[in-house]
């Protein structure tokens, strides 16, 4: 089944490790599939290992688009997929990111560690500074992000983070509702981004 509105390409953060938690590495599959399903291409980190490899395989089984993005230095270690439909090699992480985000219409995380809440994180901050108008979301495999939801929540609670600007952040469970939500999302007006009480 193919949709007539919503992204042309995602933009998907995950983990270079599959974790402990089987449903994680199924989440990566099935939101490769589905993203075939609905005729979208990924953009992701351009890995052949971990929950990056799995979406990637996914995507390419299922006759989809994928462009990695990867930095020389990752690529020199042969940790970078060699079978993609486009691999953009940069020279920095910061170069990666920027073209990972030019490339894309939406950004979604699964499950991660470190650098993948750091390039959601600064995805979702690009949002809020009115820099892009793209939808930002957590597939939430497993409840795998339940905790980092109700830090967020409890942040809006203690005016650290405006209540509009986490309303940005898209959070589903299943693939399906993901890309509901993604198509229909309308970015709010950013007139002022800093203000006395929650910055």
């Amino acid at each position: 089944m193919t949709v007539a509105r919503g992204p042309r390409r995602i933009a998907v953060f995950c983990g270079s490790a599959t974790g402990r938690d089987p449903r994680h590495l199924d989440a990566a599959r099935e939101l490769g599939r589905a993203l075939v399903e609905r005729n979208i291409g990924l953009v992701y980190g351009g890995g052949s290992i971990g929950l990056m490899g799995a979406i990637a395989d996914a995507v390419l089984e299922a006759g989809g688009e994928v462009i990695g993005v990867i930095p020389r230095t990752l690529w020199e270690r042969e940790v970078g997929h060699r079978g993609l439909t486009d691999l953009r090699i940069v020279e920095t992480m910061h170069e990666r990111k920027a073209m990972m985000a030019e490339l894309s219409d939406a950004f979604v995380a699964l499950p991660g560690g470190l650098g993948t809440l750091e390039e959601l994180f600064e995805a979702w901050t690009w949002s809020q500074l009115g820099l892009h108008r793209k939808p930002c979301a957590l597939l939430d495999a497993g409840g795998y992000y339940d905790d980092l939801v109700t830090f967020l929540d409890g942040a809006v609670a203690a005016g650290f983070v405006d209540a509009k600007n986490r309303a940005m952040l898209i959070v589903e469970r299943e693939p399906a509702a993901l890309f509901e939500r993604i198509a229909s999302y309308a970015p709010p007006v950013v007139s002022r981004w800093i203000d006395s009480s929650t910055s």
